[in-house]
């Protein structure tokens, strides 16, 4: 395989984690780590061996793994003013972790190293150029992170330089780069790669935090100068506003650019890479992030809609499926007839030859939506009212009526019990259910009723309930909109129900959620 113009440098595992609300388990971070090295990235920095015992245990762990792909690097600092490399203490956990490649941080803005290290310019010369070279001497390959470069250079660039030249000097075999604080915008940082490159030998990288917004950008604008490594995290995470993000700076080299960082096949992994990441992470991924977001090649706009219908790419800068991702037509009061012809036949409805249908659908689901439906989410109850307007509606059952009620006695928990009575053809059906709410507890009745008849209702669960009050000046007789998330383990969907009483609004959805799951399931039959 050649070798990639660009190297990735992946440190979601120990700069990542330095986002607020964000913790990894050894075992989280073990199955990040295989992620990345299926994805192609080179380097994955494990965490910072001296700083906790879970580092410590990952180092440990991960020794056990077969990469195919990526190299994994433990991260730490140079050593200590005073005390010679082969005495510290963090340098010695470095070496323990057993990793073939290290990678150094030390300091090269000069306001840092007098007034945060409290240390003299030319002590922290002596600190980066000992814990290189003792690395190398013990035949590691070390990278050294140049923290608050951009800083450094912009404040006193002789110095700043001066840091970078002793690192070269002692060994390093890439010497990255750093926006620390994450302030420089990419025509700063073209420029003062550029300057830079001219004094160095040994190959640049590029690490840049994104509090100016331009995390990517600025990588890429380093490329353009000369970088030969790119450091980022998945998704961006990072402390304060996050890391550069190599969910975008990839996508961005191979495609926009043409430089080769991983293979256009494993590009095509992105999307499940991102999301992958975010769920182990236990963040909500966020659905409008370019390339990989569910809303990144979403089409709401009438006009745009017809037009990508008409022109592939029409509004749509990269074909989605190179990053593993996929066009999307949303409905609404915004969408046009194109809208409801592309999404019906997502159902097996073709309304291409049918203009007056498709615009009486098209009305009736704008009349809906001012009342405050939302079908945007609710694929599900779209496909019902396609049906009921199509003449191919059949209910499963018809509501006779149903009873909840709901009772605590002294300081008890609330006891909530429904009863739902239902034909099926000509049978009337009567079930009792108790539940942790009045939703439960109707869902579970419902169930009960026309499982028997329904077995494939079994597949079927509810994974999310929203409720959304439509017009709060109201107060308790505000109309509330109820949206249900449900799933048959392979396939989800949503379904909407609008009402003032937030009992058959949950009703609607609920009905529209089990209809339409078990048509799917007969269509597939």
């Amino acid at each position: 395989m050649a070798k990639p113009e660009v190297e990735l440098y992946d440190t979601t595992l120990r700069d990542g984690v330095q986002r607020e609300g964000l913790s990894l388990s050894v075992e989280d971070k073990l199955k990040i780590t295989t992620k990345l090295d299926e994805l192609g990235v080179h380097y994955i920095e494990g965490g910072w061996p001296g700083s906790n015992p879970k580092d410590v245990e990952y180092f440990k762990q991960v020794k056990k793994f077969s990469l195919k792909n990526s190299k994994v690097v433990a991260f730490g600092s140079t050593r200590r003013k005073g005390v010679l490399a082969k005495d510290d203490r963090n340098i010695q956990h470095l070496i323990k972790a057993g990793t073939e490649v290290v990678c150094l941080v030390g300091k090269s803005w000069d306001v840092h190293v007098t007034h945060v290290l409290v240390v003299t310019l030319e002590d922290n010369l002596q600190m980066i150029a000992d814990s290189i070279e003792y690395l190398k001497k013990r035949g590691l390959q070390v990278f050294f992170d140049a923290e608050h470069f951009f800083d450094g250079y912009r404040d006193n660039p002789k110095y700043a330089l001066k840091t970078i030249k002793v690192a070269e000097e002692a060994g390093a075999d890439c010497i990255i780069l750093c926006d620390s604080n994450g302030g420089s915008i990419p025509a700063q940082i073209k420029k003062i790669f550029r300057e830079v490159k001219e004094h160095t030998d040994v190959p640049l990288g590029i690490h840049v935090h994104n509090d100016s917004g331009c995390a990517v950008a600025n990588s890429l604008a380093a490329v353009e100068a000369g970088a030969v490594q790119v450091q980022g995290t998945i998704n961006g995470y990072g402390e304060r506003c996050g890391n550069a993000d190599l969910v975008s700076i990839i996508p961005n080299l191979v495609v926009k650019m043409g430089v080769s960082c991983i293979s256009k096949d494993k590009l095509k992994a992105l999307s499940e890479v991102s999301h992958y990441v975010s769920e182990v992470a236990n963040i909500v991924a966020d659905s409008h992030q370019p390339y990989v977001g569910e809303s990144a090649f979403a089409h709401k706009g009438g006009i745009h809609i017809s037009a990508s219908m008409r022109q592939k790419g029409a509004y749509e800068h990269i074909d989605p499926s190179l990053v593993g991702n996929f066009q999307r037509v949303l409905v609404s009061d915004q969408a046009g007839t194109a809208a409801i012809i592309h999404k019906a036949k997502e159902f097996g409805v073709d309304l291409s030859n049918r203009p007056e249908q498709t615009m009486k659908i098209l009305k009736k689901l704008k009349k809906l939506e001012h009342q405050g439906y939302y079908f945007e989410t609710a694929d599900g109850s779209f496909e019902i009212l396609l049906r009921k307007n199509t003449g191919s509606y059949k209910p499963l059952f018809k509501l006779e009526d149903y009873k909840i009620t709901v009772s605590r006695s002294g300081r008890g928990h609330p006891k909530t019990e429904a009863v739902v009575k239902i034909w099926v053809n000509d049978k009337r059906l009567v079930e009792f259910a108790e539940g942790n709410g009045p939703v439960n507890a109707l869902d579970n009745a419902l169930r009960k009723a026309i499982a028997r008849i329904f077995p494939a209702l079994e597949e079927i669960s509810l994974t999310d309930y929203k409720v959304r009050i439509i017009n709060a000046k109201k107060g308790t007789a505000a109309v509330v909109r109820v949206l249900i998330e449900s799933t048959d383990g392979e396939n989800t969907w949503g379904t909407v129900g609008v009402h003032e009483n937030i009992i058959e609004a949950s009703w609607e959805a609920l009905v529209d959620s089990i209809e339409h799951g078990l048509s799917q399931k007969k269509g597939k039959g």
